[in-house]
């Protein structure tokens, strides 16, 4: 029997995102109806708002989410009726080239749910990642939910994060740079991803992890995050200040949070020789980059690209709840406010101001 819940669509470019009736249905084979309980406002469910991901609209937005299956299709086994899971749009298909290499982390043909939710009139809705969580339920692919240990419901707010932007930053550092102890980290751009990226640094034992921002609200917090110094970009030669920090020689590893061509081109020249540069920072299609092919060369080192952190949710979601569980991951500093459905577009706003690292949206 298909549900009507509440839900926030964006029904066209630019127009505001809104609190409609949508119709979910039961779940089929390979696919799990989730109770959502808690999902963060990500600047990527704006990006969908603007047209920036594509042109499918009306979508769904919503899609760092905790949540209890409510229901699963007749074959699913990875997961039950119950289940506190966080929701991933990483659900590896375990047959394409990269999952037959081993490299599942970079699956190239990740499944959504097979069905579509719908408007009550019956116009389909496109889910932001394939996920559609600011709702009261949503239809995903079993694949989608990572069970884990069950927690008291007050912390669902903080291990949602985990879904996109804190899993993108953390696994910028452990996974695609793969800072090792001692080593010298930069992060330029500390918003909820770059913040991330800090604290995966001070988790890999970097001794000296350098926050680089325009804001100096955002470099106060990722001070308290663990960065031991921070660089105001607006004031201050970003290349010669990382540089200053690690002797002259510049950081081992320098994470592009931002990515637009001056924050990559500041990153590259701000590493070390044989340092590396990872950019987690989603650049806009339209940007070009220009660095000479010479110094590429010359360098040496690394250049990387950080997809989701290059994570792989059934190893390290858990992971990382038991590290906050531990009181080693403190993943309720990046719940910064938790606003209700009809909060969202007010939310977009003041992510766009900068004054939080995530506003986090409480369903059930």
């Amino acid at each position: 029997m298909p549900h009507t819940v509440d839900a926030v669509v964006v029904t066209e470019k630019n127009a505001p995102a809104t609190v409609e009736s949508i119709v979910v249905p039961d779940p089929g084979p390979g696919e799990a109806l989730v109770d959502v309980h808690t999902c963060g406002v990500c600047q990527t469910d704006q990006h969908f708002q603007q047209g920036e991901v594509g042109d499918e609209f009306p979508y769904l937005l919503g899609h760092e989410a905790t949540g209890r299956i409510a229901a699963v299709g007749a074959d699913v086994t990875s997961v039950a009726v119950g289940d506190k899971v966080i929701l991933n749009w990483r659900a590896v298909c375990g047959q394409c080239r990269a999952c037959r290499k081993g490299q599942l982390q970079y699956c190239f043909d990740t499944a959504n749910a097979t069905q579509k939710m719908t408007l009550t009139d019956g116009t389909e809705l496109e889910p932001a990642l394939g996920i559609g969580a600011f709702a009261e339920k949503t239809l995903v692919a079993a694949g989608q939910c990572t069970r884990i240990d069950d927690l008291d419901d007050s912390h669902d707010a903080a291990v949602g994060l985990l879904g996109c932007g804190v899993m993108a930053g953390i696994g910028a550092a452990l996974n695609t740079a793969d800072i090792r102890r001692g080593e010298s980290v930069a992060v330029i751009g500390c918003g909820g991803v770059g913040t991330a990226a800090i604290t995966g640094a001070k988790l890999a034992g970097a001794t000296t992890i350098i926050a680089v921002d325009l804001d100096a609200r955002k470099l106060e917090t990722a001070a308290a995050m663990g960065a031991t110094h921070t660089v105001e970009a607006s004031t201050t030669d970003v290349i010669e200040a990382i540089r200053a920090h690690t002797g002259g020689d510049g950081a081992d590893v320098v994470i592009d949070a931002v990515g637009i061509p001056a924050t990559y081109t500041q990153a590259f020249y701000a590493r070390d020789l044989a340092g590396r540069v990872v950019l987690v920072g989603v650049p806009d299609a339209s940007l070009t980059l220009q660095l000479p092919l010479q110094d590429i060369f010359a360098r040496g080192g690394s250049l990387k690209s950080s997809w989701y952190g290059d994570c792989l949710p059934s190893r390290d979601f858990p992971m990382l709840v038991d590290l906050y569980q531990q009181g080693r991951l403190d993943l309720d500093a990046f719940v910064t406010e938790r606003v209700g459905l009809d909060q969202v577009q007010q939310a977009f706003e003041t992510m766009n101001r900068g004054d939080v690292l995530r506003s986090v949206v409480e369903i059930s």
